[in-house]
């Protein structure tokens, strides 16, 4: 007979970012020795809300009736997979738009999820708390960049410990719609410098969907490094090409065709300044972090969502609660 699998418990864990909407469906496989988190399905929705909240500072009605759609079609995946619990969070489109908390009310109000808006602290935590076990090497100095459509976090880990972590307005659709000053660049700049300054060498680690894409065109397998030349000679690659050849020609979905460009120039910024020869992509995201979150609060009996109530979930404890 064939050996049975250890112990299993599903999570569900959304991330409404400024480029696309996520679903994240989990496994958490446990023994008394070991646990395994296995990426099970991830849906994505390129709903892009950066591109009016960046330039308008608002959400329209077309885009709010889109994401409620979307939450509501999440919400049956998430009852048709079992999931135990969810967790769901918004980030630098939606902390942005004036009616932000408004459209997140009624997105809990039509669809049952509890959308919680964080700063950019907190979500460069949540993501790092996605991190692949025995990852960090205890004598060496990670810098782990996240560049998203809105914003870039930033984190220092040294001796497995985080020594600074900082959220700069600075994202791929920001960058597309020009709304990065100068200034925002040169304020990632020196804090990127200064904070690195005291360790060398530094390995980079990113995360993102844009990092994850340049990485399968590298041809790199998941585990490796991949170079700064390496990264930027694909960077110049993609460049020659137009954005219409980017989706015809090398299969790029339209909303990952345009801003693989600004986002892949933000890691290698975020690299030279750090002075950083390699970059580690474990291919993990917010959502990642999330379900570690919901693992954790199983695990010290917090509540579970419930699938009949339209807040369950928000009213007992929230993302900022679970750290």
């Amino acid at each position: 007979m064939p050996a049975e699998l250890p112990a299993s418990l599903r999570f569900a864990a959304v991330d409404v970012g400024s480029n696309a909407v996520r679903l994240l469906l989990s496994r958490v496989f446990t023994d008394e020795s070991v646990r395994v988190f296995k990426k099970e399905s991830l849906v994505r929705m390129p709903l892009r809300l950066g591109e009016e909240v960046f330039t308008s500072d608002f959400i329209s009605a077309d885009k709010k009736k889109q994401l409620i759609q979307t939450m509501i079609g999440f919400r049956h995946l998430m009852e048709a997979y079992g999931a135990l619990d969810h967790l769901a969070c918004a980030t630098s489109a939606m902390r942005e738009a004036r009616n932000g908390q408004d459209v997140a009310d009624e997105v809990r109000a039509a669809s049952g999820i509890a959308l919680e808006i964080i700063d950019g602290g907190r979500e460069a935590e949540i993501i790092c708390l996605g991190r692949p076990e025995g990852w960090l090497n205890p004598d060496e100095v990670y810098l782990f960049s996240d560049v998203g459509g809105g914003s870039t976090e930033i984190t220092l880990f040294a001796g497995l410990e985080k020594v600074a972590a900082c959220s700069f307005d600075i994202g791929g659709i920001r960058i597309l719609e020009d709304r990065v000053p100068t200034g925002r660049w040169d304020d990632m700049k020196t804090w990127v410098r200064e904070t690195t300054r005291p360790y060398r060498p530094v390995i980079s680690i990113g995360s993102g969907g844009n990092i994850n894409k340049m990485f399968r065109l590298a041809g790199r397998k998941e585990g490796a490094h991949i170079s700064y030349k390496v990264l930027r000679d694909m960077y110049v690659y993609l460049s020659r090409f137009t954005l219409e050849e980017r989706v015809r020609v090398l299969g790029l979905r339209p909303d990952r065709a345009d801003v693989i460009i600004p986002a892949s120039e933000i890691y290698l910024s975020i690299m030279k300044w750090a002075k950083s020869k390699s970059m580690r992509v474990p291919m993990i995201g917010l959502s990642d972090g999330l379900i570690h979150i919901l693992f954790e609060r199983h695990l010290q009996g917090g509540p579970a969502a419930d699938p009949d109530s339209a807040g369950a979930s928000g009213d007992s404890w929230s993302i900022d609660s679970a750290s």
